[in-house]
Parts: structure tokens; sequence; C-alpha cells
């Protein structure tokens, strides 16, 4: 017998009847049970909105959120945590007990101190101290909640980003902004709920995960919108796509997807309409709203914005735009503060880019009436050492403390939390670890952290894992 007809007789033989209900008899039972479980004819399941607005589990101070990401770790030592015992011990070896258990991420530990390269003063009622590059914000120093005190577990950009924006160090994990839109959905419906814009030197260290949806449905990650040109590419249609044909083309593949959806209950059908839905919408939406030029001049000079120009600034004002407009989360992502080295310029540089557009971001949402219930939030990963690297002009990247400053959304304004020691190495007074962070802003957004959780893997998942506290001393 030759092969072929070896295998036409091994394929007879297990194409029985006996051994197909031998063989298939619990997946026969299973199609069996679903039929018997299925919803009455006429009752098939359709779609629904996952983007429709939600009720949090009590009354939320913040409606929205602005995070003003700034990817590559600004120095605290330069910008918010004065020391001046550090400037005294500049260019001298740190005190042996510093460096107990101490690991840098690239340099010798043991290496001179350096003093901050610019002065501060004290600014406002509050009497918050702020660096000298940072002339704008200073202004709004009553406005602002400056915690000096933050932690995290990180050393490095990726998993230190991902720990931000996720609460863990490793890839997977939905981001704070898709919690968010989880939680409470959208008002706009003809705009993504969650929109990313970006910067800077170059993308996020952590990637796309720093605002990804993890094992959340894909309908709740972060969206990336594009501050020049069209918004999102290919949002206009090729020559030779009518209106007609297009919606047409669309009913259709609404049609199969909610059948497929009656057939699998599978949620990323339900994402899959909901996009391509959500895309037909945009395609009259998105570009009125990303079109700056709309604004007045003197709004424009506010900001130090330039239309047709692709820029932190621009993003700031298109993040008013948005959350004006029902956007639920917006976050800015401007890489470019990882300054092992010409500290001095570097840091100058980008003040000099993000100092006016973000302080104005603040102004333009008080004087709307916004600001009361949007969260606005400015940090990066982590510190810089208060150790020298690169020479004589450069900080390594420090985890065991630094600062962020948020406004409004029910933050106490004009406080000033934490305290460091006389070095800006450890903190000293009221830590408050990213998990607390998370803790307390989506308290503020109306949840109860241990109870915005989602079963993954037989865990309850959530955004602070098994951590964190709420930071009473930062609400109003």
């Amino acid at each position: 017998m030759n092969l072929e007809s070896e295998l036409h007789a091994e394929y007879a033989r297990y194409c029985t009847r006996r051994w197909f209900f031998k063989e298939c008899g619990v997946g026969m039972a299973g199609l069996a049970a679903a039929h018997l479980l299925a919803p009455a004819a006429g009752a098939s399941p359709t779609a629904v909105n996952p983007l429709l607005p939600k009720r949090s589990h009590y009354p939320a101070k913040a409606k929205r959120v602005i995070y003003l990401f700034m990817g590559g770790a600004p120095s605290h030592l330069e910008l918010f945590d004065n020391k001046p015992e550090l400037a005294k011990w500049d260019g001298k070896l740190p005190p042996a007990d510093l460096l107990k258990g101490y690991r840098a991420a690239f340099i010798n530990p043991n290496s001179k101190l350096m003093g901050s390269k610019y002065k501060f003063a004290k600014h406002g009622q509050s009497g918050a101290e702020i660096g000298e590059l940072l002339p704008h914000t200073a202004k709004l120093a009553d406005d602002l909640t400056i915690v000096k005190s933050m932690k995290t577990d990180a050393f490095n950009h990726a998993p230190a980003q991902i720990l931000m924006s996720t609460g863990a160090q490793i890839f997977g994990r939905p981001s704070f902004g898709a919690w968010t839109l989880y939680g409470l959905g959208t008002d706009n419906q003809d705009l993504p709920g969650y929109v990313v814009l970006q910067s800077g030197q170059k993308g996020p260290s952590g990637g796309m995960s720093n605002f990804g949806c993890g094992f959340l449905p894909t309908v709740y990650q972060g969206v990336p919108f594009r501050s020049s040109g069209e918004p999102v590419l290919y949002l206009s249609n090729p020559k030779g796509v009518t209106d007609t044909t297009q919606r047409n083309t669309l009913d259709v593949l609404k049609q199969l997807n909610e059948e497929r959806l009656g057939v699998m209950g599978d949620p990323e059908i339900a994402s899959r309409i909901n996009s391509f839905e959500l895309a037909y919408r945009m395609q009259r939406t998105a570009p009125e709203v990303m079109d700056i030029s709309q604004e007045p001049q003197h709004i424009l000079d506010m900001y130090g914005a330039k239309p047709g120009e692709a820029s932190f600034a621009n993003n700031c004002l298109l993040a008013r735009r948005m959350i004006e407009s029902g956007v639920r989360f917006v976050q800015l992502f401007h890489e470019a503060w990882d300054h092992h080295g010409g500290l001095t310029k570097g840091l100058k540089d980008q003040c000099g880019l993000t100092d006016q557009p973000a302080a104005a971001l603040v102004r333009d949402l008080k004087q709307r009436g916004l600001l009361e219930d949007t969260i606005v939030i400015w940090g990066g990963e982590f510190g810089r050492t208060p150790m020298v690297q690169g020479g004589s002009d450069g900080r390594d990247h420090h985890p065991n403390a630094f600062t962020m400053w948020f406004a409004g959304g029910g933050l106490k304004p004009g406080l000033t939390l934490g305290a460091t020691d006389e070095f800006g190495f450890n903190v000293t007074e009221d830590p408050v670890h990213v998990h607390d962070l998370h803790a307390t802003l989506l308290h503020l957004l109306g949840f109860e952290h241990t109870k915005l959780a989602v079963k993954f893997q037989g865990l309850d998942m959530r955004l602070t894992n098994v951590h964190g506290e709420l930071v009473p001393k930062l609400l109003a």
C-alpha cells in the first residue's frame, strides 16, 4: 500500500460516527448547553457602547484629568527642592551612612556631591520655593499642590514610567488613563475618551504600555493624536471613496460584527464595532477640535502656541480644547529630561519649552471654570541624584525622592507636602509612594481604589495592586 492509500485509510478510520461521538462528546454537550441557555429568539445581543458615562462609587471632586508627563525625570534639586546644605558640600564625597544599601543606575554611588545649578525663591502667600527656571509656574504657587516627598520602586526609565502609569513595572497592565475611562466612560462620543499627545526628543521610554489598556478591552486604551497635520493618520477618505460608500460599508461591517458578537460574546468585538463607528464620527469632529488657529491671538500668546507646529505649547492648548469638548483623560508626554550630562543647559532649554505653556494651561482652565473639576498633574518617573555624573554637570536616576505638582480637581491649593533630607536624597516627612498617589487620584475621581477592580486570571486586579493608601493631607 502506498503512502496516499495509507493516509486515506487512516482518515476513514477516525472519521466515523462512533469516533466522533466518543471523542467529541464533551464538546457536543457544551454546544447543547449553550443552545439551551441562549436567549429567546429575537433577543440576540447587540453591541453596547462601553464609553457611555458611568457613575463612580461616590460623588467625585474631579471629572477629568490632564497629565503632563515629563519623561526622563526632571531634577527636583534644581526646580523644587532647595538644598542650601548641598551647596556647601559641592565637590565633596557624601557621608558614608547616606549611601548604605543604595544602588545607583549608572554612577558609582560614592561620587562627589553637586549643589544646585540654579537659584530658588519663595513665591505667593504659600511661600512655595520654586527654582528660577520656572518663572511662570512660580506665579501659580498659590494654585498648586506641590509634593516634595514622592517615592518609587524603579530606577530605570521604562519600568519607572510604566510603574507611574500602570502601578506595576511589567508590561501588560492597564494605565491610569484606561482605568479612569473604564470607571467613568466619557462625555463626548465623537472623540476618544483618552487622548495622548507627544513632544520632546522622542517617545516615552516605556512605549505604548504607558497608555495601554492591558487586560481591559482595547476601547479603553489611549489614542495617540498628532499636534500638526491630520490629527490621526488616514482621517480623510482616499480619492474615490464617497461618504455614502463608506457609510454603507460600515453598516455591513457593523451587522456582521454584531452577529458574531451574539454568538461569541467577546468584548473585543464590541470594541471593534465602537472603534469603526468612532473613527467615522471623528472625521467630522477631530479636525475642528485640533484646529488651534480658531483661538484668539491672546490665548495663543499666553501658551506660546503656534498653529501648524508640533510643540508642547500646542499640546497644552489642545489638551484644554479636548477636555472642554468632553474628552475624559488627556496625557501629554514630553520625553526630554534625562540629563546625565549637560544638566545646566538641558534644564534651561526644557523649562523654556514647557514652563509657560504648563502654567498657561492652569490659568486658562481656572478662568474658564474648568480647573475646579479637572486634575492637572506635572511630573516625571523619578528624581535625580545629588551626586554628580558626566564630569561636573549631570545627575543620575534617583527613585528615593522627587517632586511633582498638581492643580485643581479637589486638591489643596497652596500646599507643599513632604520634605527630604539636607541633600534631597531620602524622604523625611510625609512619604507618598506612587501607589499612594494613584489611590488619592482615584479617590478624587470618585473611586475607592480597592474596589475599582477587574477579575483577571483568577485575581481582582486594580491600579494600586495590593498597595496604596489615601493621602488625606492632599485633599482640599
